[in-house]
């Protein structure tokens, strides 16, 4: 625990003084009873009044005092919390090597099942975005909450050849920061020119759900989109990149996710498939389908998310379990001075009514 405050805790150092005054005030009582010229009317009077009674209301106002006067040094610590996360993007490979049975009964179908049951319980809070990739990235379903919507556009998937990763990570970008184009050129996004602009607003235009997809610019946009931030800090929206194989088209995928760090947003990587792969055979042709794993750990890592390998559709659904739960739930330092200020309350009503009850004054 740590506190904002801890200046403040040198005020601990007069609960003594009041433990002392406590005790003064007793011996100041016990001399003043023997004043009674019979004994016996002040055994008569405490009469069921055992010490521990006496003495326990007293106890529990110094607890609230000892307990208000941490809340008041603003005690922090880290503790599981909801997550900010408004905005889920979840791009899926949808090139030609998902066909691959390695992971039964073939790399497409697990990652539609398990991509359902995620979509299936997350928060309604949670607007959730879809973004399908093979040679090029494309938005087939803007930030909606509505889950049938998502659902729908899963089932839509249809392969193609290539694998741009780097696309479907600014695209991702690009539905999260409608104002921005993510300029592979230079480190940094710029504002897209008119004709450039309409563009973009033209794809978006083609999806379901196009009015909803304006919710998903936040006020935080704007200002994520004036300069740099810390990777990792944009806490509004996260992207889970789903893919099976290295980006051989499109942008570089390292690049990219470096334009997703300077943004804040973190980009969670989903490998599917496995290190051996598969040959792939289609009309005189064949081709070795493999995970590239380095790639997707450095996009993870780059960041400041986490990379998940899945091996087997049990597995895959294992991954989406965990990221839900990430997603939906993150420990974070948090400032609990409320809980403090609640304790220290509920310790001085305790006090206080334990002495009406019993004595019939309060304290």
């Amino acid at each position: 625990m740590t506190f904002q405050w801890p200046e403040l805790l040198w005020l601990l150092l007069a609960l003594p003084g009041l433990v002392a005054g406590y005790v003064a005030l007793l011996r100041r009582r016990k001399k003043a009873a023997l004043r009674y010229a019979n004994l016996e009317l002040v055994k008569e009077a405490m009469a069921g009044k055992t010490a521990w009674r006496r003495h326990l209301p007293p106890v529990l106002l110094l607890s609230s005092v000892c307990v208000l006067t941490i809340a008041i040094a603003r005690p922090a610590a880290v503790v599981t919390v909801p997550s900010m996360n408004e905005t889920i993007i979840l791009a899926m490979d949808v090139s030609g090597s998902m066909r691959a049975k390695d992971v039964e009964p073939n790399r497409i179908t697990a990652a539609q099942a398990a991509a359902r049951a995620f979509i299936s319980e997350l928060p309604p809070s949670t607007r959730l975005g879809i973004v399908s990739f093979a040679a090029t990235a494309s938005v087939v379903q803007p930030p909606t909450h509505s889950r049938e919507d998502a659902l729908a556009a899963i089932e839509r998937f249809q392969l193609q050849k290539g694998t741009a990763s780097g696309s479907a990570i600014l695209v991702s970008l690009q539905t999260l920061f409608p104002g921005i184009e993510f300029d592979l050129r230079s480190s940094n996004p710029r504002r897209p020119a008119a004709r450039e602009g309409a563009r973009a607003g033209g794809a978006q235009k083609g999806a379901k759900g196009s009015d909803e997809a304006k919710d998903a610019r936040s006020p935080d946009a704007g200002k994520a989109a004036a300069k740099a931030v810390e990777p990792g800090s944009y806490a509004n929206a996260a992207i889970v990149l789903l893919t099976d194989g290295q980006s051989n088209t499109g942008p570089d995928p390292i690049e990219a996710a470096r334009m997703a760090a300077e943004r804040g947003v973190r980009v969670f990587t989903v490998g599917i498939g496995t290190a051996k792969g598969e040959t792939l055979s289609s009309e005189g042709w064949s081709m070795r389908v493999r995970l590239d794993e380095e790639s997707l750990k450095s996009i993870a890592d780059i960041t400041r998310a986490q990379y998940y390998q899945a091996g087997t559709a049990a597995d895959l659904k294992k991954v989406y379990d965990t990221l839900r739960a990430k997603l939906v739930f993150e420990r974070r330092e948090t400032e609990v001075s409320a809980l403090f200020v609640a304790a220290g309350a509920v310790l001085a009503l305790m006090a206080a009514g334990l002495s009406v009850f019993w004595f019939g004054r309060a304290l």
